[in-house]
C-alpha cells in the first residue's frame, strides 16, 4: 500500500494543465462554506484541491461510505496528518487523504464533510459506478532492434516514473541514452532521461537489471509518445516502446523547482547539478546550483587533462553554504586523497593557498532554498596563479565535477557523485539545456550489518585497507564522511572490537609504508576520539586528543607514527564504485573486491588496555580522517559469540587467510 501525506505543489503539468490524478468531481456545497475538488490519486488515496470549510461544525469529519447517500452508516477518513480529530478551518488548501484499514475507492460510493451531531453533510461528492482509480500501467517490452536491447513489460509507475524490468543493453553504443519524445517513432528530436542514478552520460552495460528512471524537469508521461534507447551519434534507435495515450496513472509525488539561472548559459551536469556562466571581458562568472544536503559540497572546474576526464591535476572550486554564508574556495588536486602534509608538502585535494597559489575566486551571491544550494562566483579567464588553469573561450574544455560530504572542518571528503566519462563544453558558445529540479524523498537504503568482533580467545588482529562502501558502509555505520578508504580488520569493514583490560593484543598492520603517497600511507593509531588524522589537524586540536597507541613523541614533543606496514589493499574488480549502494549486504560487496598486497612483514602494534583507558576508544589512521571505528574496552566478556554473520570470532577469518596467501 502506497502512503501519501500532505504534499504541497507536487503535481505536474500535462498538456499545459496541472495533472492531479483522475477527477472525481466538485464538492457539492450545502453548509459552512464547503468548496473544493476531489481527485483519485490511486485506489487508496484522495486529493482535495482548493478545499475550504469554515470550521464551525460541532462534530465534523471527513466521512465516506457505501450507502446510497451520506449518513451515519459510514466511517471517518483520517485528515492529511493521519488524525481523526474534529475538523478545523480550511481555506483553499490542497492535500491528500488515505482511506483507513486498506479500504479502496471501490468500497465507497461517496465522500463527504459530515457532522455526526446533526447528521448533516456539509458537502459531498459521488463516485461514478464504473470509476477506475489511477494505477500502475503495464505496457509493452522494448523492441529488440540492436545492441542486445531487451526488457520485460515496462511499467508506468506514475506520471513521471518508468520501471524497466530485466533491462539488457551491451553498452557498445557511442552516445546512447534513455531518450523520449513525440511523433510516430524515435528521432533526434527528443530529450535525455537521466539514468537510474541521475546521470546524463552515455549508458553503461546492463544485464537483466530492473531499473527505475524519472522523466526530467516538468516533463510527464502525458508529454511523450515513445521511450527509446537511442544513439545520438549514429541517429539509431536500439529499442523502443510506445506510450499509450493518456494512461490512467497516479500523479507523481515530486516537487518541481524551476531553474534559477540568471546567467545566459546553462548546462545540466547531473539530475541534481547545473552550472551557468557568462563571459564578460577578462572574467567569467559561474553559478553552481545543486541539490545537496546542508553538510555537502559541490566541486566544479577543469579536468587535469585537456583530452579526457582526470581528477589528478584538476583545478576546482569547492562551493557550499554554511548557515547563511556561502563559500567558493579555489582548490588544486595533486593526489586522489583528502589534503595531507607529505614530507613537509601538502598533497591531495588542497586549497590553492596551501600549495603555493592563492584563491582568486570572488564570491558574488549564495543562498539555500528548497534543498538546493545556489552559489555565484567569478574569476579571471587567465589567472596569475600558477596552480590555476586558464579558461579558454575559443575551444572545448574538459570539465570535472563532484558532490559529496564536508568533514568537520568544512573540507571536502570523498565524493558520492562524480562523472564516469568525459564531459566537455565550449564556454564561448551559447548553451542552454537546463531543466527544472525535481525533489522527491530520496530512497533510504538499509545500512549493512554493523560487524562486531567479540572473542575472548582472540589476541591477534589483521588490519588492511579497502573501499569504504558508500552510504551503506562507512557513512551509514558511523554517520561520518569518509575519504574513500577504510580499515578492514580480520576481513570485516570497520568492525567494532572488544578487548579486555590487562590482556595484550597484537595488530598486524598493512596500511602502506610509503610516506610519499598522499593516499596510501596509513599508520594505524588508537585514540580516545573517533576521527584520527592527527597529521591533518592543528597542534591546538591535537592537544585535546589522547593517543593510546601507535605514536611516539620526539624530544621536542612532535608526534611520530610507529605502526607502519606494507600495503594490502582491496579494490573494485570491474564494478563502478558509484554502485556500492546497490549491494544489499557487505558479504556481496566484498565478493566484488580483489585484494593485492605488497611484499614485506607487517608492522606489529601491541596494545594492553589498562584501567586508565576509557570504555570506548577508536582505531584510525594517523594521516587521514575517519577510516576506523570503535574498540570496546571491558573488564570481562559477558557473552561469547561465534563468528556467524554479524559477530566474528577467531574461526571464521576466511578473508584474512586469503590476505595471508598474498604475503607468502
Amino acid at each position: 500500500m502506497r502512503m501519501f501525506f500532505f504534499l504541497p505543489f507536487i503535481f505536474l503539468t500535462a498538456y499545459g494543465e496541472e495533472y492531479r490524478g483522475k477527477h472525481i468531481g466538485k464538492l457539492n456545497s450545502y453548509h459552512h462554506q464547503v468548496t473544493g475538488d476531489v481527485y483519485a490519486v490511486d485506489q487508496y488515496t484522495l486529493l482535495l484541491t482548493g478545499f475550504s470549510y469554515d470550521g464551525n461544525g460541532a462534530d465534523t469529519f471527513f466521512w465516506a461510505g457505501a450507502s446510497n447517500r451520506p449518513g451515519p452508516q459510514g466511517f471517518i477518513v483520517p485528515d492529511q496528518h493521519g488524525k481523526t480529530n474534529v475538523l478545523d478551518r480550511y481555506f483553499n488548501k490542497d492535500f491528500t487523504l488515505t482511506l483507513p484499514d486498506r479500504k479502496t475507492l471501490k468500497d465507497i460510493k461517496w465522500f463527504a464533510i459530515y457532522d455526526l451531531s446533526s447528521q448533516n453533510a456539509f458537502g459531498d461528492v459521488y463516485m461514478a459506478e464504473d470509476f477506475e482509480a489511477p494505477a500502475t500501467q503495464t505496457i509493452g517490452q522494448l523492441s529488440r532492434r540492436s545492441h542486445a536491447v531487451s526488457s520485460g513489460p515496462i511499467q508506468i509507475l506514475d506520471a513521471k516514473t518508468i520501471v524497466i524490468p530485466d533491462f539488457t543493453y551491451n553498452g557498445a553504443g557511442k552516445e546512447t541514452y534513455f531518450w523520449v519524445g513525440v511523433g510516430p517513432q524515435p528521432s533526434t528530436k527528443g530529450s535525455k532521461v537521466p539514468d537510474e542514478y541521475g546521470y546524463l552520460e552515455p549508458l553503461r552495460l546492463y544485464s537483466k537489471e530492473t531499473i527505475t528512471v524519472e522523466l526530467p524537469g516538468d516533463l510527464t508521461i502525458f508529454d511523450i509518445d515513445w521511450f527509446s534507447i537511442y544513439d545520438l551519434s549514429t541517429k539509431e534507435n536500439f529499442g523502443a516502446v510506445l506510450i499509450p495515450d493518456s494512461p490512467n496513472v497516479p500523479p507523481s509525488l515530486v516537487k518541481i523547482i524551476p531553474p534559477q539561472n540568471p546567467l545566459p548559459n546553462c548546462m545540466q551536469l547531473h539530475k541534481d547539478l547545473q552550472v551557468s556562466w557568462e563571459v564578460f571581458g577578462p572574467q567569467i562568472t559561474f553559478q553552481l546550483a545543486g541539490r545537496v544536503e546542508e553538510n555537502e559540497y559541490i566541486a566544479f572546474g577543469q579536468s587535469g587533462s585537456n583530452e579526457k576526464l582526470q581528477m589528478l591535476g584538476s583545478d576546482l572550486t569547492v562551493a557550499y553554504v554554511d548557515g547563511y554564508r556561502g563559500y567558493a574556495v579555489d582548490y588544486n588536486v595533486t593526489a586522489n586523497s583528502p589534503c595531507v602534509k607529505v614530507l613537509g608538502q601538502y598533497k591531495g585535494v588542497c586549497k590553492d593557498t596551501l600549495v603555493g597559489g592563492y584563491d582568486d575566486n570572488q564570491l558574488h551571491t549564495s543562498k539555500r532554498e528548497d534543498g538546493i544550494n545556489y552559489i555565484t562566483y567569478r574569476r579571471t579567464l587567465i589567472s596569475a596563479d600558477p596552480t590555476d588553469k586558464l579558461y579558454n573561450i575559443d575551444g572545448t574544455t574538459q570539465l570535472a565535477w563532484a558532490m559529496g560530504r564536508l568533514d568537520a572542518s568544512n573540507e571536502p571528503s570523498f565524493h558520492d557523485l562524480y562523472p564516469r566519462s568525459s564531459v566537455t563544453v565550449d564556454f564561448g558558445k551559447k548553451k542552454q539545456d537546463c531543466v527544472a529540479f525535481t525533489t522527491s524523498n530520496k530512497e533510504v537504503r538499509e545500512v549493512w550489518d554493523r560487524p562486531k568482533i567479540i572473542d575472548k580467545a582472540l589476541r591477534v588482529y589483521t588490519a588492511t585497507l579497502g573501499p569504504a562502501g558508500g552510504k551503506r558502509g562507512y557513512q551509514g555505520i558511523t554517520g561520518m564522511p569518509n575519504g574513500g578508504l577504510a580499515w578492514y580488520v580480520n576481513g570485516l569493514l570497520i568492525p567494532e572490537i572488544w578487548m579486555r583490560r590487562g590482556f595484550t593484543y597484537a595488530i598486524r598492520i598493512f596500511g602502506g609504508n610509503n610516506p610519499h603517497s598522499a593516499e596510501l600511507y596509513n599508520p594505524l593509531i588508537i585514540t580516545d576520539e573517533p576521527h584520527g588524522g592527527l597529521e591533518r589537524r592543528s597542534e591546538d586540536a591535537n592537544r585535546n586528543v589522547r593517543v593510546l597507541a601507535g605514536v611516539q613523541y620526539t624530544l621536542r614533543g612532535q608526534p611520530r607514527p610507529t605502526s607502519v606496514g606494507p600495503l594490502c589493499l582491496a579494490r573494485h574488480n570491474g564494478v563502478d564504485r558509484r554502485l556500492d549502494d546497490d549491494f544489499p549486504t557487505f558479504r556481496k560487496f566484498n565478493k566484488s573486491l580483489v585484494v593485492t598486497c605488497e611484499p614485506g612483514e607487517p608492522a606489529i602494534l601491541e596494545v594492553t588496555p589498562n584501567s586508565t583507558w576509557p570504555d570506548i576508544v577508536y582505531y584510525n589512521s594517523y594521516t587521514h580522517l575517519n577510516m576506523g571505528w570503535k574498540i570496546h574496552v571491558v573488564d570481562t566478556f559477558a557473552v561469547q559469540y561465534n563468528s556467524q554473520g554479524t559477530f566474528c570470532g577467531s574461526k571464521s577469518l576466511l578473508i584474512v587467510a586469503v590476505v595471508m596467501l598474498f604475503l607468502r
